[in-house]
């Protein structure tokens, strides 16, 4: 599936006008991740490659791309950092299953910004009471995450707010890849990438990063929710019913307009795990002193069934554990410049 060069994407989805909001760009570029690496470089940690463990019959030993040691314990404040200093809008609404939302509330206390998130039905109790716990407002809704987009899109639209999805964006996708673009700065051999999957936002991110490089970009998907692998296998977006996973990250139901011909046009190859395969990963991390929840492991997982000979980074996204939430709002940085709370866009 991979292919010479990136190919035009459909439009997105029009966001709703803020203020300050520019109209979106079509297919982020790999200039775009680099511009967004100089940009969020104050407001994100430069997340080490770690020793990880064997793979491989061979005795392959893979690194993995520390995420969970990211401010708000996540990939996610790459983009969120991304979207919110580019847009610089007073009240922002996402839908988020967590992590996006933790990564927004950071920020968004930091900068000024009012902060409304939506969540569906079965996002996890503790990381909507760190959210709160960092001065945004939540509101549930029932259904899954599509529901949960729509309900965002419509509050935003009804209220003026800006809306900054979790990762159907082009500037989310762009603050993500500048995790592709770290790993392959620190190990520019590195044959394989093993990145977990959910919206396609680090996906899509990885694949730009590595759009002129010769190494492989391989996305994991929960095997109950393989909305890109069905796509890829029908010939354009699908959407799926709302299912379970304990990687609760990963749970969305169809492609985004943004990632989607991004990953299409560059990926090499989409992964299924199970939930016992990604329990087990996470259980291997914590014996290697990672504390990954499950949506983080699921990188290790994939990486594990494909038992490959070869140089590989898997991208640990997550370390939003249960202790680590119930400690996570007393981290909370202030406000560092309370009388311009929107930074210039560097």
């Amino acid at each position: 599936m991979t292919a010479t060069g990136l190919r035009p994407s459909p439009p997105p989805a029009p966001l709703p006008p803020g203020d300050h909001a520019p109209a979106p760009a079509l297919t982020p570029t790999l200039a775009d991740v680099a511009a967004a690496a100089a940009r969020i470089a104050r407001h994100t940690v430069r997340t080490p490659l770690l020793p990880g463990p064997v793979t491989g019959a061979g005795g392959t030993r893979l690194l993995l791309k520390a995420e969970h040691l990211q401010h708000g314990g996540s990939f996610k404040t790459r983009g969120a950092a991304n979207a919110l200093l580019v847009l610089g809008a007073d009240h922002v609404v996402t839908g988020s299953s967590g992590n996006h939302g933790i990564a927004l509330a950071l920020l968004a206390r930091t900068l000024g910004v009012r902060l409304t998130v939506v969540l569906a039905a079965g996002a996890a109790p503790a990381k909507a009471a760190a959210i709160r716990a960092l001065g945004a407002d939540t509101v549930q809704v029932g259904g899954g995450v599509a529901e949960r987009e729509d309900h965002a899109r419509a509050l935003a639209d009804r209220t003026g707010a800006v809306l900054v999805p979790s990762s159907d964006h082009s500037l989310i996708v762009a603050g993500q890849g500048t995790v592709g673009l770290e790993l392959l700065a620190d190990a520019p051999t590195t044959d394989t990438v093993y990145v977990p999957t959910g919206g396609g936002g680090l996906l899509a991110g990885v694949c730009l990063a590595a759009a002129d490089r010769p190494v492989r970009v391989v996305g994991v998907e929960p095997a109950t929710t393989p909305r890109y692998a069905r796509s890829l296998a029908a010939g354009g977006p699908v959407r799926l019913a709302p299912s379970a996973t304990v990687a609760d990250g990963l749970r969305g139901q169809r492609p985004g307009q943004v990632p989607y011909p991004i990953i299409r046009d560059r990926v090499d190859e989409l992964i299924a795990v199970s939930d016992t395969e990604i329990l087990a990963a996470a259980d291997l991390l914590r014996r290697h002193g990672v504390g990954a929840e499950p949506s983080g492991a699921v990188a290790l997982a994939g990486a594990l069934r494909a038992g490959r000979r070869e140089r590989a980074v898997a991208v640990v996204s997550g370390g939003n554990t249960p202790a680590r939430l119930r400690s996570l709002h007393r981290l909370t940085p202030r406000n560092p410049n309370p009388q311009n709370p929107h930074h210039p866009n560097p």
